[in-house]
Formats: C-alpha cells, structure tokens, sequence
C-alpha cells in the first residue's frame, strides 16, 4: 500500500518555495490556511506596459510566479492597460506622464513575446485591466474614490515626500492604487506579488477585497535587483541592466561581470537551482573552488532561457577564446571609478583605475593597441563608459582590472 505524503510537510516545503528571496510575506498565517484548501491559488502579478522591453530585474517577479506556477498554481499575468494610462508614480517624486492607448498595446505586446521565456503558457492567463475598468462608469468610480481618504493616500511614502516638499500631486495619480486595488478584486487573487516600492497598491488590493465582502489577498513583494554595479537598482535609464532581448555574448559577458559577491544574490533571485545545490557550490567556493566557475553556470542557465542551449554553448565558447585561456587572472582588482557627468572616456576611466600612470599613457596604450574592454580592443580614445557600467579592462599583457563606473 502506498504511503501519503504529509499534508503538512507539503505546505511547509511549499511555503519554503514561496518565500524564497522574497523581502516580505504579509500575512504568513493566512497564506498557511489557503495553502490548506487544497485548490490551485490565484496569483496575480500586474505589469503596467510603460517601456517595451523587459531586463533582469523584471524577471524576478515572473521567476516567482513560475515558482508558484510549478507548484501548482494559476498565474494570472496582468497587464495594467488601463492603469498604464494614468501613469504609476511608485517610488518617483514627479508625475509620471500617461501613454496613449496605442503605446501601451505596443509595449504590451512587446511584454507577451517576452514573458513566456519565463512563464509556461499553458499555465499563464493573460488579463487586461481594462476588461473591467473600461465599464466602470464616473458614479462606479467615485464609490471606488470614496472608500478612502486624502490623509491615508498620504500614508504613501512618494506622496508624503511630495507633499511635504510642496511638489504637485495630481488628483488622477490617488486613483492608481484604487484601481490596481480593485484589480484584485475583479481577479479575486488569493495571493499578489510585486516589488517593495509597491507594497501600498498590494495592500490597497487587501483593504478593497474586504469591503467588498472578499477574503483578503496575501501580499508577497520582491527585492528590487540591484544592476551590474552592484549599488543602484536595475535599470536602462543608468546603463547597468541586463536585457532579456540582449543578444547570447552581451547577455553572457554581462553576467560574467558582475562581482563574487552580487553572484549570490542573482542566484538566489534570478536562478531555478535548487536552495540546496546553491547552498553547496556556496560551500565549495569557500573551500577554495573559483567562483567564476559557478558564475559561468548561471550566464549559462539565463541565456538558455531567453536564447537557447546552443548559444549559451556558443556564448561560453566565445568567453573562453576572450578571457579564459589564461589570460585572466584569479586575484584580479574590482575597482569603482567615478563618471559624475554620467560617463568616462576610456583614458580616464584607465587613470582612475590606477592601470596607466596618467591620460597621456592611456593614449599611447589605445594608439598601440594595448588596451582592451571585456576583450574588444579599443582603438578610439573618445570612447564613452557609462555610469552603470562594469567592465573587464586589461592594460598591455599584466594588468587587468574588473571596474563599476558610477
């Protein structure tokens, strides 16, 4: 006869799934009683399509919902169509200009090519926000309005700085987390996600539920990742992302770049290995295994999924034959150098990095063709490093240094 797993073990393993990397779980208790009810949960993560391409740092929150997918749950991916034409000022202390219909279908169809690289499809419902919203009507919306106040709108950090900074808060923008709220609502979600800079619309979401006579939602936020420098968070605007759309080598050479130590937390955020295997290559490194080795599992692991195993293959490949042949060394010097303007020509980059003794050097190095970016020689002196940016930079055959620009 066959023995039953424990319920209770499942849970507990379950649970242990869901709080993966995650910064916060509100509340415990309560995602422990859904668990208990033995059904598919409903989970609900909304994007507004603002840009049309997603980097790393977006995925954080589709690999927890494929998390939850491969637990057994429905994933219900929610473009915010509608709210993605008010414009979401999270963690932003201006107004953030609304999008015409036209440029949020684009950005959203841009967003369903890529999401898929992460999601299964099978196990993923597509929703728009405006399949409701579109059929609220002016009185629909006010009774939306009226279940709260001026003062707890203020509660929000962005809006309270505004305030008290006597910057202009537009009453359109105290509707946005009323209607990504009422989106839970209309989606009944057992269990929403999003990063820490949303926790007020997460738990806006919870509030709406009750009064409309809903359990309340479980709110489950993510860390923002940080980008290549290791400081500020993901983003193109700075230069220190990691696209989904980058081609096999950029996305490789990137993630080869990052330090020793911001490696754990891609791992831990952005990896399907096992808590377990990355718990052991973390006892091996300090056992003395190179670190880069477990580094090359990871840009192998992210290219095949937003590429293909024959071009993390090739991507790997195409490393060795740069970097890895000997010609990087193990005690190699991460340096941070300053570009206040928001980039560095690479002469300076160079002096600050303490790799020639002054610009006049640099240039002869780059006229002699001795220096190199990421293994490309550089052989144009006005070439810009943006703020954001880590690179590999070698001088002549022995000096070499992996530098953050910021």
């Amino acid at each position: 006869m066959t023995e039953m797993a424990d319920p209770t073990t499942i849970h507990s393993d379950a649970l242990a799934q869901i709080k993966r990397g995650a910064h916060e779980l509100l509340i415990e208790d309560e995602l422990k009683q859904k668990l208990a009810l033995g059904r598919p949960l409903r989970i609900k993560a909304g994007f507004d399509p603002t840009a049309p391409d997603l980097h790393l740092g977006h995925t954080v929150l589709l690999n927890k919902l494929r998390q939850l997918q491969n637990l057994g749950h429905h994933a219900l991916f929610l473009i915010g169509d509608f709210t993605g034409m008010i414009g979401d000022p999270s963690g932003k202390n201006t107004t953030r200009p609304p999008l015409s219909r036209e440029q949020v279908m684009g950005n959203a169809q841009s967003y369903r090519d890529q999401v898929f690289k992460v999601l299964d499809p099978d196990k993923t419902e597509i929703v728009f926000n405006s399949t409701w919203m579109d059929k609220f009507s002016a009185v629909d919306l006010i009774r939306l309005a009226a279940t709260h106040t001026v003062a707890q709108m203020l509660e929000r950090d962005d809006f309270s700085k505004r305030y008290k900074g006597n910057q202009p808060i537009a009453i359109h923008e105290f509707i946005y987390p009323l209607v990504q709220g009422y989106d839970s609502v209309a989606l009944k979600a057992d269990i929403e996600l999003g990063g820490t800079d949303q926790k007020f619309n997460l738990l806006m979401g919870r509030e709406l539920q009750k009064h409309f006579g809903q359990p309340a939602q479980c709110v489950l936020t993510m860390p923002l990742l940080e980008g290549l420098d290791g400081v500020n968070k993901m983003s193109k605007s700075l230069g220190n992302y990691i696209g989904v759309t980058d081609i096999p080598k950029e996305m490789f050479g990137k993630l080869m770049s990052i330090s020793d130590i911001l490696m754990w937390r891609y791992l831990e955020l952005l990896s399907f290995r096992s808590l377990n295997e990355i718990a052991a290559w973390r006892t091996e490194v300090t056992g003395g295994r190179n670190p880069r080795d477990i580094k090359v599992l990871l840009a192998q692991e992210i290219v095949t999924r937003f590429h293909s195993r024959e071009a993390a293959e090739g991507a790997l490949m195409e490393f060795d034959a740069r970097f890895r042949q000997g010609v990087l060394p193990d005690d190699m010097p991460e340096i941070t150098v300053s570009a206040p303007e928001g980039s560095i020509v690479v002469p300076q980059l160079l002096k600050q990095a303490g790799l020639v003794e002054g610009t006049s050097e640099a240039m002869r190095m780059i006229q002699q063709g001795a220096v190199k970016l990421d293994g490309e020689r550089i052989n144009d002196k006005s070439v810009l490093v943006k703020a954001g940016t880590v690179v590999v930079a070698q001088v002549g055959k022995r000096k070499f240094a992996r530098i953050t620009v910021q």
